[in-house]
């Protein structure tokens, strides 16, 4: 049963095949066709809360969510974690939101209680 509050961010891949949706209230990042068929459900106990979602122009999947303060990636099928890309440690703390930039090649972490943003460079 879908309800009104289980889909908190949308995000649509670069060739427009595969929606990918998260709910912070059920903790999962779902992977959806374009017809809306369910491909994958991804969960981990290490990523609670899912606040934040970006697909890269490439491709690639970005997540964020709170216990613990992370941002990682995901794999593009929707199933995986590649990378954990920040962490308390970074200084990432209630991350609401993610975005790459390639203009400066850069992780943009929008945090909630902190009133400001990080910005991770990247390779």
């Amino acid at each position: 049963m879908l309800l009104c509050f289980a889909v908190d961010k949308c995000a649509v891949s670069p060739t427009g095949d595969r929606l990918y949706i998260t709910s912070n209230w059920q903790n999962k990042l779902l992977t959806l066709a374009r017809d809306g068929t369910l491909l994958a459900t991804y969960t981990d106990p290490a990523l609670r809360v899912p606040t934040g979602l970006h697909v890269t122009p490439a491709g690639q999947v970005l997540v964020c969510g709170w216990r613990p303060d992370t941002v990682r990636q995901v794999g593009w099928e929707g199933e995986s974690k590649l990378a954990n890309l920040a962490t308390e440690e970074d200084g990432v703390w209630h991350p609401e939101s993610v975005c790459y930039s390639s203009t400066s090649s850069s992780i943009i972490v929008g945090q909630m209680y902190m009133n400001n943003i990080l910005v991770f460079r990247v390779e």
